[in-house]
Protein backbone atom coordinates (compact mmCIF):
# COMPACT_ATOMS: atom_id res chain seq x y z
CA UNK A 1 0.00 0.00 0.00
CA UNK A 2 1.43 3.33 -1.43
CA UNK A 3 2.21 5.74 2.03
CA UNK A 4 0.60 8.65 2.17
CA UNK A 5 2.04 11.81 1.05
CA UNK A 6 2.65 14.12 4.14
CA UNK A 7 4.01 16.68 2.81
CA UNK A 8 1.28 16.92 0.19
CA UNK A 9 -1.35 16.32 2.52
CA UNK A 10 0.12 19.44 4.86
CA UNK A 11 0.40 21.82 1.61
CA UNK A 12 -3.17 20.91 0.60
CA UNK A 13 -4.70 21.14 4.20
CA UNK A 14 -3.07 24.86 4.99
CA UNK A 15 -4.59 25.93 1.24
CA UNK A 16 -8.04 25.59 2.56
CA UNK A 17 -9.46 24.70 -0.73
CA UNK A 18 -10.18 21.10 -0.57
CA UNK A 19 -12.06 19.56 2.66
CA UNK A 20 -9.94 17.53 4.79
CA UNK A 21 -12.11 14.38 4.09
CA UNK A 22 -11.32 15.42 -0.07
CA UNK A 23 -7.50 15.16 0.84
CA UNK A 24 -7.82 11.94 2.82
CA UNK A 25 -9.34 10.43 -0.15
CA UNK A 26 -7.14 11.47 -2.33
CA UNK A 27 -4.04 10.27 -0.04
CA UNK A 28 -6.18 6.59 0.95
CA UNK A 29 -6.18 7.29 4.76
CA UNK A 30 -8.81 8.61 6.72
CA UNK A 31 -9.91 12.30 7.68
CA UNK A 32 -8.86 12.19 11.27
CA UNK A 33 -5.54 10.71 10.59
CA UNK A 34 -5.00 14.09 9.19
CA UNK A 35 -6.76 15.74 11.83
CA UNK A 36 -4.68 14.24 14.46
CA UNK A 37 -1.03 15.22 12.33
CA UNK A 38 -2.47 19.05 11.96
CA UNK A 39 -3.09 19.49 15.73
CA UNK A 40 0.06 17.57 16.54
CA UNK A 41 2.62 19.57 13.99
CA UNK A 42 -0.26 23.10 14.58
CA UNK A 43 -1.12 23.35 10.89
CA UNK A 44 -3.39 26.08 10.41
CA UNK A 45 -5.66 26.41 7.35
CA UNK A 46 -4.86 29.90 6.88
CA UNK A 47 -4.49 30.48 3.14
CA UNK A 48 -7.47 30.33 1.69
CA UNK A 49 -8.71 34.00 1.52
CA UNK A 50 -4.99 34.56 0.13
CA UNK A 51 -5.57 31.86 -2.94
CA UNK A 52 -8.81 32.82 -3.76
CA UNK A 53 -7.84 36.98 -4.03
CA UNK A 54 -5.20 35.40 -6.08
CA UNK A 55 -7.38 33.42 -8.18
CA UNK A 56 -9.33 36.55 -8.66
CA UNK A 57 -7.08 38.80 -9.77
CA UNK A 58 -5.74 36.18 -12.59
CA UNK A 59 -9.46 35.87 -13.92
CA UNK A 60 -9.74 40.03 -14.25
CA UNK A 61 -6.45 39.91 -16.04
CA UNK A 62 -6.92 37.41 -18.10
CA UNK A 63 -10.93 38.53 -19.00
CA UNK A 64 -8.89 41.81 -20.16
CA UNK A 65 -7.84 39.82 -23.26
CA UNK A 66 -5.95 36.59 -23.31
CA UNK A 67 -3.34 39.01 -26.14
CA UNK A 68 -2.52 41.21 -23.22
CA UNK A 69 0.19 40.79 -21.19
CA UNK A 70 -0.46 39.40 -17.37
CA UNK A 71 1.96 41.80 -15.60
CA UNK A 72 0.51 44.63 -13.62
CA UNK A 73 0.78 46.75 -15.13
CA UNK A 74 -1.64 46.90 -18.38
CA UNK A 75 -0.40 49.77 -20.85
CA UNK A 76 -2.98 51.28 -22.99
CA UNK A 77 -1.11 49.93 -26.14
CA UNK A 78 -1.21 46.70 -25.54
CA UNK A 79 -5.04 46.98 -24.51
CA UNK A 80 -5.21 48.45 -28.00
CA UNK A 81 -3.48 46.09 -29.75
CA UNK A 82 -5.11 43.05 -28.27
CA UNK A 83 -8.75 44.72 -28.85
CA UNK A 84 -7.66 45.64 -32.17
CA UNK A 85 -6.81 41.73 -33.45
CA UNK A 86 -9.95 40.83 -31.77
CA UNK A 87 -11.89 43.09 -34.50
CA UNK A 88 -9.32 42.64 -37.00
CA UNK A 89 -10.25 38.59 -36.81
CA UNK A 90 -13.90 38.67 -36.60
CA UNK A 91 -13.79 41.58 -39.99
CA UNK A 92 -11.50 39.24 -41.82
CA UNK A 93 -13.89 35.90 -40.75
CA UNK A 94 -16.93 38.63 -42.26
CA UNK A 95 -15.00 38.93 -45.72
CA UNK A 96 -14.59 35.37 -45.95
CA UNK A 97 -18.12 34.75 -45.52
CA UNK A 98 -19.43 37.40 -48.38
CA UNK A 99 -16.51 36.55 -50.70
CA UNK A 100 -18.21 32.49 -50.25
CA UNK A 101 -21.74 34.31 -50.54
CA UNK A 102 -20.92 36.40 -53.35
CA UNK A 103 -19.08 33.29 -55.22
CA UNK A 104 -22.14 31.02 -54.52
CA UNK A 105 -24.67 34.24 -56.49
CA UNK A 106 -22.35 34.36 -58.87
CA UNK A 107 -23.06 30.95 -59.87
CA UNK A 108 -25.96 31.08 -59.36
CA UNK A 109 -26.31 33.86 -62.00
CA UNK A 110 -23.95 31.77 -64.19
CA UNK A 111 -26.53 28.28 -64.40
CA UNK A 112 -29.46 31.37 -65.04
CA UNK A 113 -27.68 32.14 -67.84
CA UNK A 114 -26.85 28.96 -69.16
CA UNK A 115 -31.05 28.21 -68.60
CA UNK A 116 -31.96 30.94 -70.61
CA UNK A 117 -29.34 30.62 -73.67
CA UNK A 118 -31.91 27.83 -75.12
CA UNK A 119 -35.06 28.01 -73.09
CA UNK A 120 -36.59 25.86 -75.81
CA UNK A 121 -34.62 22.70 -75.42
CA UNK A 122 -35.55 23.03 -71.76
CA UNK A 123 -38.97 22.76 -72.63
CA UNK A 124 -37.98 19.76 -75.23
CA UNK A 125 -36.53 18.22 -72.51
CA UNK A 126 -39.69 18.45 -69.90
CA UNK A 127 -42.06 17.35 -72.91
CA UNK A 128 -39.66 14.14 -73.02
CA UNK A 129 -39.65 13.53 -69.37
CA UNK A 130 -43.64 13.88 -69.00
CA UNK A 131 -45.23 11.45 -67.18
CA UNK A 132 -49.15 11.81 -66.54
CA UNK A 133 -50.97 9.97 -63.77
CA UNK A 134 -54.37 8.16 -64.48
CA UNK A 135 -55.88 12.04 -64.16
CA UNK A 136 -53.78 13.48 -66.86
CA UNK A 137 -51.57 15.31 -64.56
CA UNK A 138 -47.65 15.63 -63.40
CA UNK A 139 -47.49 17.92 -60.63
CA UNK A 140 -43.50 17.02 -60.66
CA UNK A 141 -43.50 18.77 -64.63
CA UNK A 142 -46.12 21.28 -64.45
CA UNK A 143 -43.32 22.69 -61.70
CA UNK A 144 -40.44 22.14 -63.61
CA UNK A 145 -42.04 24.30 -66.90
CA UNK A 146 -43.33 26.72 -63.86
CA UNK A 147 -39.69 27.10 -62.65
CA UNK A 148 -38.42 27.44 -66.52
CA UNK A 149 -41.36 29.70 -67.63
CA UNK A 150 -40.53 33.72 -68.02
CA UNK A 151 -41.98 34.69 -65.13
CA UNK A 152 -39.94 31.77 -63.12
CA UNK A 153 -36.70 32.98 -64.88
CA UNK A 154 -37.91 36.83 -64.10
CA UNK A 155 -38.09 35.94 -60.67
CA UNK A 156 -34.96 33.64 -59.82
CA UNK A 157 -33.39 37.03 -61.48
CA UNK A 158 -34.69 39.23 -59.13
CA UNK A 159 -34.09 37.08 -56.38
CA UNK A 160 -30.07 36.82 -57.56
CA UNK A 161 -30.16 40.54 -58.35
CA UNK A 162 -31.29 41.33 -54.64
CA UNK A 163 -29.28 38.98 -53.14
CA UNK A 164 -25.92 40.44 -55.04
CA UNK A 165 -27.36 44.33 -54.28
CA UNK A 166 -26.93 43.02 -50.49
CA UNK A 167 -23.82 41.33 -50.74
CA UNK A 168 -22.44 43.91 -52.25
CA UNK A 169 -22.76 46.61 -49.79
CA UNK A 170 -22.20 44.30 -46.99
CA UNK A 171 -18.56 44.19 -49.16
CA UNK A 172 -18.60 47.37 -49.16
CA UNK A 173 -18.92 47.90 -45.53
CA UNK A 174 -16.78 44.91 -44.53
CA UNK A 175 -14.05 46.54 -46.40
CA UNK A 176 -14.69 49.98 -45.25
CA UNK A 177 -15.64 51.48 -48.61
CA UNK A 178 -18.86 53.25 -47.54
CA UNK A 179 -18.82 57.26 -48.02
CA UNK A 180 -21.22 59.97 -48.94
CA UNK A 181 -19.50 59.29 -53.09
CA UNK A 182 -19.33 55.54 -52.86
CA UNK A 183 -21.72 53.97 -55.39
CA UNK A 184 -22.66 56.95 -57.66
CA UNK A 185 -21.48 55.17 -60.82
CA UNK A 186 -22.88 51.75 -60.04
CA UNK A 187 -25.47 50.69 -63.01
CA UNK A 188 -28.44 50.04 -60.39
CA UNK A 189 -27.91 52.91 -58.99
CA UNK A 190 -30.34 55.29 -60.97
CA UNK A 191 -32.65 52.70 -62.22
CA UNK A 192 -36.04 52.35 -60.58
CA UNK A 193 -37.67 48.87 -59.69
CA UNK A 194 -39.49 49.26 -63.54
CA UNK A 195 -36.59 49.75 -64.95
CA UNK A 196 -35.14 47.21 -63.74
CA UNK A 197 -37.68 44.83 -64.32
CA UNK A 198 -38.10 46.13 -68.00
CA UNK A 199 -34.42 45.42 -68.67
CA UNK A 200 -34.42 41.89 -66.47
CA UNK A 201 -37.26 41.06 -69.12
CA UNK A 202 -35.53 41.88 -72.31
CA UNK A 203 -32.10 39.40 -70.64
CA UNK A 204 -34.79 36.46 -70.09
CA UNK A 205 -35.84 36.76 -73.75
CA UNK A 206 -31.87 37.02 -74.89
CA UNK A 207 -31.74 40.85 -75.72
CA UNK A 208 -27.95 42.19 -75.46
CA UNK A 209 -27.61 46.18 -75.07
CA UNK A 210 -27.13 46.98 -78.65
CA UNK A 211 -30.04 44.88 -79.37
CA UNK A 212 -32.36 47.04 -76.33
CA UNK A 213 -31.24 50.46 -77.56
CA UNK A 214 -32.03 49.37 -80.63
Amino acid sequence: MQKPDWERIEVDYRAGVLSVREIASSQGISHTAINKRAKAEGWERDLNAKINAKADALVSKREVSTKVSTGNSISEKQIVEANAEVIANVRMEHRGDIRKARALTNALLNELDAECSDVPALEQLGELLRREDDKGMDKLNDLYHKIISLPGRVKAMKDLADSLKNLIALERQAYGLDNPDAGKNTPLKDKTDDELTRRIQELMNGKSDAGAKA
